[in-house]
């Protein structure tokens, strides 16, 4: 498997057969990003009306697309293409200090035999449910620049009781990003001890089970666009 990092919440994530899952794609205007060049698949997207995490109308190629809070809402469950998804319904943050909160999605899914979790755009403590739903996981998308979405506190007591396999942190401010709404990876990672921590300095990894930690790493990847 590969993940690939574009910046924000979107990734790429490539199985052995070569099946490919776009996540949450952004709109380069306001992100600051730049426009999503590959074809994919799938492309996943984890909120019905939040110009940052639901362009899959720019991606390009004839992919299926799919919205995790409509599958949220329709039973928690899809199959497309051969890769099984699974949602739960959260929110942004309840005192979202720009906008009334809107509803979102996280989502997870499997490829090459590795769980992937996505934290979508959560602003909020986790539920217990929301524990449950990512029982097992081996790599978790998190959300790592604090205010607007969840705070760094609480994210690190999900990292601590979910225990994934591998964290890589997505969501933070980087010089490309637009809006300075959000804090640089040093904050999110002032939570970890340094000998926990990796630096690709790539935006691509290539991933198999045999490679994944004993314990809980954070993987930082550069952005590829």
């Amino acid at each position: 498997m590969k993940i690939k990092w574009y910046g924000h919440a979107a990734f790429l994530v490539t199985g052995s057969d070569g099946a490919s899952v776009i996540t949450d794609p952004y709109t380069p205007e306001t992100s600051g990003y730049q426009p999503i060049p590959d074809h994919p698949d799938i492309v996943v997207t984890s909120s019905l009306n939040d110009s940052f995490h639901d362009r899959s109308d720019l991606i390009g190629g004839d992919p299926a697309r799919l919205n995790m809070l409509e599958v949220a809402r329709g039973g928690g469950e899809i199959e497309c293409k051969g890769v099984k998804f699974k949602a739960i319904e959260s929110s942004e943050m309840y005192d979202h200090p720009e906008h009334e909160p809107d509803k979102c999605a996280m989502y997870r899914w499997e490829m090459d035999g590795i769980s992937i979790g996505h934290m979508g755009d959560i602003g909020n403590p986790f539920t217990p449910e929301e524990y449950d739903f990512f029982r097992d996981l081996d790599v978790f998308l998190v959300l790592a620049g604090d205010v607007p979405t969840i705070r760094l506190d609480d994210l690190k007591r999900v990292i601590d009781r979910v225990q994934p396999k591998l964290v890589i942190p997505m969501h933070f401010r980087t010089l490309r990003y637009k809006p300075r709404n959000m804090q640089w990876i040093t904050a999110f990672l002032s939570h970890f001890d340094g000998a926990e921590v990796d630096f690709q300095s790539d935006w691509e990894v290539e991933l198999s089970r045999d490679d994944l930690p004993d314990s809980t790493r954070v993987l930082v990847l550069t952005h590829a666009l």
